[in-house]
C-alpha cells in the first residue's frame, strides 16, 4: 500500500462517517477509505447482546489476499511503521519488501503492520487479518468499549473485492450518532403534552372568556404534541426496523411534512400575534385572508423542499435546486419582515394611546423573539468556530457524541421555550375578553381636566357592561 494512502484515506472516512448508516459497502478502487463510525459499549444504552462490528466479505472464487484491520481511533498511532528512521511516511501493509526490511513477519503476510509495543502501550483495540477471498468466513469484531471505531480494507492481491460491513449496537438499529435523539424526542413529547394539559386546564376553567388568537395558540399546542410523538415514533421504528427500510423512509416523509407544517403554522401564529389580533384587534379582516394564503404557500414550498432533500442527493440537484429553495426562501422573507414590522407598529400604537397592559405583554414578545434572534446567531457563530475544524482527523472521533445536538437539538429547545414562554403570557385568565375589548384610561403626564373625569367613568363602565 502506497505510504501516503492510508492517512488520505482516513481522513475522507471520517469525513464520510458523518453521514453514514449502521451498514455499509465497501468496495475496491484506487483509494479504499476505511469507514468510520461512533459505537457504545453495551452498559451505556443497555441491550440484549454485546456490541459488535461484523464484516463479510463477497465469495469469490479467486485465491486472492485483502489486507483487513479494526481499530477504535485512538490507537491510531500504532498502526504503520517507518522504513527507516528519517522516512517521514509510514508503510502500512506487509508485503515481500516490507518482510525483507523486518518491518514484520513472514507470518504477518498480508496484514496491516503494527508497532511492536502495540499490545503493551495500546488500548488493544487493534485487529488485522489477512482474508483469504475465496474461503472468507463473516468476521465479527466485539466491541467492549465506547469509542469511535474504524474499518479499513485494502485489496493486496485483487482489486476485485467487496465486503459489507455493519456497525450493530446493543440497544437496536440507529447508528449510535443518532440514538440519543430517541430520549430527546421522547422528552419534547411529554414536555409539550405538560404544556397542553396545562394550557387546557386553564382553557377550560375560562371557557367562557376564550380570545380567538387563544383558539389557535390551543391547535398549535396540540399539534406539536402529534408532531413530536411522530417524530419519537420515527426514530423507535427505526431503532427496530433500521433506517433503510420502506417504512422508515415512508415514517421519514411524514415527518417532513409535520416538520413543514409546524413552521408555518408557528410563523402564521407569531404573525397574528404581533399585529394585535385578539387583544389589540378584534379581527384582521381581509388581512387574515392574505396571512392565511402566506403560510399555506409558505408549507407547500417547505413541504417540496422537505421531500426533495429526502429523495434527491446534492449531486443530482443541480441548478434545479434554485427552483425548490428561493420560493421557500421567498416566503420566509416575507414573515420575517411583516411580523417585525407588525410588531413595531402595534408597539407603536398602543404606546400613543397610552396602554400600558397591553404595551408591556407586546415589549415581553419583542425581547422574546430578539433573545431568539441572539441565541440562534451566537450558537451559529460558535458551531461555525467548531466545524471549522471539520478537516482536523480529530474532528468526527471529537464530535460524533453530540453533533446530532449541534444540528438539530438546540433549535428544538429554543423553539420549546419561545412557544412557553409565548403560550404563558397569551395564557386564559379571568375577564380575557373584557380586557381585550377594553382600552385602558391614558394617564397624561401634564395632568388632567375635572371635565374628563365623568367621561372617563362613563367610558368605563360602558366597557363593563360590555
Amino acid at each position: 500500500m502506497r505510504n501516503w494512502l492510508f492517512p488520505l484515506a482516513l481522513v475522507g472516512g471520517l469525513a464520510a462517517g458523518l453521514v453514514s448508516g449502521a451498514e455499509v459497502l465497501l468496495t475496491s478502487g484506487e483509494e479504499e477509505r476505511p469507514e468510520c463510525q461512533g459505537m457504545y459499549a453495551r452498559k451505556a444504552w443497555g441491550g440484549k447482546f454485546d456490541p459488535a462490528i461484523l464484516v463479510k466479505f463477497a465469495p469469490s472464487k479467486l485465491d486472492k489476499t485483502v489486507s483487513m484491520i479494526v481499530f477504535e481511533w485512538e490507537d491510531r498511532s500504532f498502526i504503520g511503521r517507518y522504513r527507516t528512521p528519517e522516512d517521514i511516511d509510514k508503510e502500512y501493509i506487509c508485503s515481500e519488501p516490507e518482510i525483507k526490511d523486518n518491518l514484520c513477519n513472514a507470518t504477518d503476510y498480508g496484514q496491516f503492520i503494527t508497532q511492536p509495543d502495540t499490545e503493551k502501550a495500546s488500548k488493544g483495540s487493534i485487529f488485522t487479518q489477512a482474508v483469504k477471498l475465496k474461503d472468507s468466513k463473516p468476521f465479527r469484531y466485539k466491541i467492549e468499549k465506547t469509542g469511535y471505531y474504524c474499518v479499513q480494507v485494502y485489496g493486496l492481491e485483487s482489486k476485485d473485492f467487496s465486503a459489507v460491513v455493519e456497525f450493530k449496537n446493543s440497544y437496536g438499529e440507529l447508528p449510535a450518532a443518532q440514538i440519543a435523539k430517541l430520549p430527546f424526542y421522547g422528552g419534547l413529547t411529554i414536555m409539550y403534552a405538560l404544556f397542553s394539559f396545562l394550557w387546557g386546564f386553564l382553557y377550560f376553567q375560562h371557557r367562557r372568556d376564550i380570545l380567538p388568537v387563544q383558539n389557535y395558540i390551543t391547535a398549535i399546542l396540540l399539534f406539536l404534541v402529534v408532531e413530536m410523538l411522530v417524530t419519537w415514533g420515527f426514530y423507535e421504528y427505526s431503532n427496530n426496523f433500521g433506517l433503510n427500510g420502506a417504512g422508515s423512509k415512508v415514517f421519514m416523509v411524514v415527518v417532513a411534512i409535520l416538520n413543514a407544517a409546524r413552521n408555518s403554522f408557528s410563523f402564521f401564529l407569531l404573525l397574528i400575534v404581533c399585529m394585535g389580533y385578539g387583544v389589540v384587534k378584534h379581527t384582521l379582516g381581509s388581512t387574515m385572508t392574505i396571512v392565511r394564503i402566506l403560510a399555506i404557500v409558505h408549507f407547500i414550498f417547505g413541504m417540496v423542499y422537505a421531500v426533495a432533500s429526502l429523495t434527491i442527493t446534492p449531486e443530482q440537484a443541480g441548478p434545479l435546486v434554485l427552483l425548490v429553495i428561493l420560493p421557500l426562501s421567498g416566503t420566509l422573507t416575507a414573515f420575517y419582515i411583516w411580523t417585525l414590522n407588525s410588531l413595531k407598529f402595534t408597539m407603536k400604537d398602543l404606546e400613543e394611546r397610552k396602554q400600558n397592559v397591553k404595551l408591556l405583554m407586546y415589549k415581553r414578545l419583542w425581547w422574546i423573539i430578539l433573545g431568539s434572534i441572539f441565541t440562534i446567531f451566537g450558537f451559529f457563530f460558535i458551531n461555525s468556530l467548531t466545524f471549522a475544524g471539520t478537516g482536523d482527523p480529530n474532528f468526527a472521533p471529537d464530535h460524533w457524541k453530540f453533533r446530532w445536538f449541534v444540528l438539530d437539538g438546540w433549535l428544538n429547545l429554543v423553539y420549546m421555550v419561545d412557544i412557553a414562554l409565548i403560550s404563558y403570557i397569551w395564557r386564559p385568565t379571568a375577564n380575557n375578553r373584557r380586557f381585550a375589548m377594553s382600552d385602558e384610561i391614558a394617564q397624561d403626564d401634564d395632568g388632567f381636566e375635572i371635565a374628563s373625569i365623568g367621561w372617563s367613568s362613563n367610558r368605563c363602565t360602558d366597557d363593563y357592561d360590555r
